[in-house]
């Protein structure tokens, strides 16, 4: 919970890579995501087949789904990560940064600042820990793996800069995404959202429908990836473009656990270092707060219901 990525997934990673190595972390990682990516991935592929007032009254529902299940999230993550007066007042300037800049700057700018508040404003609110925990994972192997965090974060944009290849481009937008994510996987709606290479190929009703359905099939929030990845291509391309999608999203977490591990005795200790987490969780809360407002509400929120057409039904004109 101290670091950004899906929570439920790097658990589920550090205990096949404690029990059973390598092979292991990839074995635990892979059964616990592929069931749901493939029923996203299998929705997407459905999704293009429907149409007529099926197709739209299901999109309409799967929408509505979509506010309630974020505007729960928003109450359940606000009384857990801003309990407080201090915590509330930083997650409302989260949401005040998320709505006034738009994109994902106005996200990261909120996680930062809210960091640096929970420096100054929240000790006290969470201890370290006890106890220590022994791993098998060297040094040089931490190091690595946070260089190579680093590394992709800051050179996948720029390739795709230089090259404008659109490969590039899913795998900078998701891995981005998934390495800035804090407080659980419902904070990957407006960081993906925002990522102009998915609006771009994205309509808004395509992506709060999914969403709606990634909250009903079983595994992590963050295969949600694989659904948007299906819809940036056509064709068979659609299913290379949903693992690179769900492995780009997935990959900064990963990394993440692998190298802090090894350093983890002398950062779960560390008062200061939950202190600043505490602070960004509570961002995280304003950040779902704004994407609440906007996309979600607006764009499935829009006034009531039409009257239905009933004029091809048989018999419609004597009901009554």
């Amino acid at each position: 919970m101290t670091m950004p990525g899906p929570a439920s997934s790097q658990v589920g990673f550090a205990l096949g890579l404690l029990r059973g190595g390598t092979l292991g972390a990839l074995a635990a990682w892979t059964a616990f995501t592929l069931p749901s990516a493939l029923l996203l991935m299998l929705f997407a592929l459905g999704a293009v087949h429907l149409g007529g007032p099926v197709g739209d009254g299901l999109l309409m529902g799967l929408k509505a789904v979509a506010v309630a299940v974020v505007a729960h999230a928003v109450m359940g993550m606000a009384t857990t990560l801003a309990p407080d007066f201090r915590r509330a007042l930083i997650a409302a300037a989260g949401a005040a940064a998320a709505l006034l800049v738009p994109g994902n700057l106005g996200q990261v700018a909120a996680i930062g600042a809210g960091i640096v508040a929970g420096l100054l404003f929240c000790r006290g609110v969470a201890g370290g820990a006890d106890h220590q925990l022994r791993v098998p994972v060297s040094t040089t192997v931490g190091l690595i793996s946070v260089g190579l965090f680093a590394v992709l974060l800051m050179g996948l944009p720029l390739l795709a800069g230089m090259m404008a290849n659109p490969w590039i481009a899913t795998a900078d937008a998701f891995y981005r995404s998934g390495a800035l994510v804090f407080g659980g996987g419902h904070v990957v709606l407006p960081l993906l959202q925002g990522e102009p290479a998915i609006a771009e190929a994205v309509s808004q009703d395509q992506y709060l429908a999914g969403y709606g359905v990634a909250q009903a099939v079983p595994g992590p929030l963050f295969t949600f990836a694989a659904f948007l990845g299906f819809n940036l291509e056509t064709g068979a391309d659609a299913w290379l473009s949903a693992a690179v999608a769900l492995i780009a999203v997935f990959l900064p977490g990963l990394l993440l656990v692998i190298a802090a591990l090894p350093f983890w005795a002398s950062v779960q200790t560390s008062p200061l270092a939950r202190v600043g987490v505490a602070g960004a969780n509570a961002s995280v809360v304003g950040i779902l707060a704004a994407a609440l407002i906007t996309p979600v509400v607006s764009s499935a929120i829009t006034g009531p219901a039409p009257p239905a057409d009933c004029s091809g039904v048989p018999g419609a004109a004597h009901a009554g």
